[in-house]
């Protein structure tokens, strides 16, 4: 059987290629599976446990064994992991991530506006990203799904969706694990986990975290000793109840503490010029303060299974954040003063609800269908001084409710022997948003202007439709077509350059996506190669937009359409079992088509969209000597690289250039001892020592933020 790909899908000679490549995998024999071959990855990302090869959208899934390998423990450590994927911290706080999946993401990091790709922990979704709740966690695998995601999550998800899955409390087994990290710049982490029986049907699960580490940028100035200093620390509790057979109950609750000093934001020059790291800071920086952040959340997850073909599950959540930030940018650079102090202090709570009905009718007919409610309430003061002289004080509030349903269901017909799946799908929004704005601002100390106490309030509503074709074209080979749309809510942006313009707010996203995609196991499961072509047509896209009459003010309006198209190959191959290997390629095309101003005019050519480099790659090698009297010995060996990116919307002159970075861990695990598992770790990265930009932007003067420069330690964990 022959699918035939739309027209906006047919990339030229990538496409070919890839055309090519399907050709080839139908062809390859298929071969008996034996223990040598890859390992099997199990995946929720459609609500229902099925392979990763299995599953008809572009994934990319980590389970504990690579992630142990790895030594991936949280959100910040998949950057160079999965191609078409950017994570960059925000300027003004260094400890919440920007994420953007092929291209869509947000620039904001304010309640008043949602993020483009969605962040899960155990089905609960984290409508703000600050806490260290995966790193405390015992996480058993991480999902990383590519693309809007709208038919079976109850949040906006237009760019895709990152799912952490942790390791339930276990029943009637005593456990416990203990982790150690030492390392260059004072670093020092401590992971303990603690797994508590009672009785058969009942067990608890505690874990602790501490972290520090020295930041590698002094602060000559007043205040704290350095930027970019890490002190951290997190706690978490799990309580699972099984009753009867077909009943499990499950309890979380988690608590961050972040103390963090700002990062530095560096004095740089233009592209292609590489400023090199500074090693100290201006001595004009006054009363640098760390940031203080508490998050912590309550989550309650219940399992009933009805019937063997039948479950529901329902998953309450709350959580909380406080959250006090701050940062100095550039202080000596244009003067005896900073170029901005910015201080911010938020307060925000959510409560979540979610119900999923998951079955099976018969042998041909799977559905999965749901009801999501969502509620968030922030209230913030910001202050920023600017040159020394103007000082702009903001008091914001937002109130954001959420109502979802949604429903996918695949049909296998009883027709060419059981291979083609047809899957629909779709989610019903609505979103109601309020929120206030109160602004002063003063030259040299006197009250310049005001705008008084300002409402805004929307509501939206959106249907959201998927539609997917999959052909097993053999046991160890599939196919298939997918289109799906993604819708993000609107808004209100507190930069706006009246109070109108606040009031009036801005309106939804939406995003398109067509993609085709093949999945296959050959060569006896030694080899696996998964690969997507997409296409993505993105319009109403909340852009920020000069205002005519004040051209260093900028509005967000819904000005833009945008084509986003691209490639992603994953590659595995393990020719023996000591020996295997990875290569991720990520190709990214995004192009805006038409922007707008706010009188009608074309702007289009003064745009370029952001945190999307054309080509992203990462490669992998691991080899396991043969096993020894004091453990079984391997080498982790992982490069990635990124090409150039645009990281200023409305601003050619800013590119982050491309970089790569070397890592490599050195593992001895199954050490000989009386009790328990004992496993040695000696790991490096950015061996190459790399001077490279994680931020980069207009910081009130051209300004980045660098990522980590060469770190190296020894990790040692212990486990019964």
């Amino acid at each position: 059987m022959t699918l035939a790909l739309p027209r906006t899908l047919r990339l030229g000679n990538l496409g070919a290629s890839l055309f090519a490549l399907t050709t080839a995998l139908c062809a390859s024999p298929v071969l008996a599976q034996d223990d040598g071959g890859l390992e099997e990855i199990v995946v929720t990302a459609q609500r229902k446990s099925e392979s990763l090869q299995d599953t008809p959208i572009s994934i990319v899934a980590f389970s504990s064994t690579a992630l142990e390998n790895k030594g991936i423990g949280g959100l910040s450590d998949l950057q160079t992991q999965v191609p078409n994927l950017q994570l960059t911290p925000f300027p003004n706080n260094a400890t919440s991530p920007r994420v953007y999946i092929r291209g869509i993401g947000n620039n904001s990091d304010h309640h008043t506006q949602d993020p483009s790709v969605a962040v899960y922990v155990d089905g609960v979704y984290m409508a703000r990203s600050q806490g260290l709740a995966t790193e405390v966690a015992d996480l058993e695998r991480i999902e990383v799904l590519r693309g809007p995601q709208g038919s079976l999550y109850g949040r906006n998800a237009t760019g895709g969706a990152i799912n952490f899955i942790t390791s339930a409390p276990k029943l009637g087994e005593w456990s416990a694990k203990q982790n150690l990290t030492i390392g260059n710049l004072n670093h020092f982490k401590s992971r303990t986990l603690i797994n508590i029986p009672v009785g058969d049907k009942l067990a608890a699960q505690l874990s602790y975290m501490r972290s520090s580490r020295d930041g590698v940028t002094e602060n000559l100035g007043t205040g704290v000793k350095r930027f970019g200093d890490q002190d951290r620390t997190a706690y978490r509790a799990a309580l699972r109840w099984q009753p009867t057979d077909t009943l499990d109950l499950r309890y979380t609750y988690d608590r961050t503490e972040i103390g963090d000093t700002p990062a530095h934001a560096a004095s740089v020059q233009f592209y292609p010029v590489q400023t090199p790291r500074p090693k100290q800071g201006s001595p004009l920086v006054r009363d640098l303060k760390a940031n203080d952040i508490v998050s912590q959340g309550h989550a309650l997850t219940a399992t009933l299974d009805i019937s063997d073909d039948v479950q529901l599950k329902s998953i309450t959540a709350y959580r909380k954040l406080s959250s006090f930030t701050n940062q100095d940018f550039l202080s000596g650079v244009l003067g005896n003063f900073a170029a901005a102090k910015l201080s911010f202090d938020q307060k925000q709570d959510q409560f979540s609800q979610e119900l999923q009905l998951v079955g099976k009718l018969g042998d041909r007919l799977d559905y999965a269908v749901g009801l999501y409610y969502f509620t968030e309430k922030s209230d913030g003061f910001d202050t920023s001084l600017q040159y020394g002289t103007r000082q702009i004080d903001r008091w914001i509030t937002a109130k954001n409710k959420a109502y979802a349903a949604y429903a996918q269901a695949t049909y296998t017909p009883a027709i060419a022997d059981d291979r083609l799946h047809l899957t629909v799908g779709a989610r019903w929004s609505r979103d109601e948003r309020r929120a206030s704005y109160e602004r002063d601002v003063y030259l040299s100390g006197t009250l310049d202007n005001s705008t008084p106490l300002t409402f805004g309030k929307q509501s939206f509503e959106d249907f959201s439709p998927s539609a997917t074709l999959a052909f097993d074209i053999n046991d160890n080979v599939n196919s298939y077509v997918r289109v799906a749309s993604g819708y993000k809510t609107g808004g209100f942006n507190i930069g706006a350059s009246s109070a109108a313009r606040f009031s009036e707010g801005f309106a939804p996203e939406d995003v398109i996506s067509y993609e085709w995609g093949i999945k296959s196991d050959l060569l006896d499961r030694k080899l696996r190669i998964n690969a997507a072509l997409f296409h993505m047509d993105y319009k109403d896209i909340q852009v920020n937009v000069p205002d005519p009459d004040q051209v260093s003010v900028l509005d967000v309006i819904n000005a833009g359409k945008a084509r986003i198209r691209g490639i992603e190959l994953d590659m595995q191959m393990r020719p023996t079992q000591s020996l295997s290997f990875s290569f991720n390629y990520g190709y990214l095309d995004a192009k805006y088509i038409e922007i707008l101003n706010a009188t009608g005019a074309d702007i289009t050519n003064n745009f370029v969209h952001i945190s999307a480099p054309k080509h992203v790659v990462s490669t992998s090698g691991e080899y396991r000597f043969p096993r020894t009297s004091i453990g079984e010995l391997s080498l982790v060996v992982d490069y990635g690289f990124q090409d150039k990116h645009f990281v200023q919307p409305n601003d050619r002159r800013y590119i982050t250039g491309d970089y790569g970075l070397l890592n490599a861990r050195l593992n001895l695990s199954d050490i000989p001892v009386p009790v328990g598992e004992l496993r040695f770790s000696l790991w490096g990265k950015n061996l190459t020592g790399k001077d490279y930009y994680i931020s980069h932007g207009n910081l009130f003067a051209p300004g980045a933020l660098y990522g980590d420069p060469r770190t190296y330690g020894v990790d040692l964990s212990f486990s019964f």
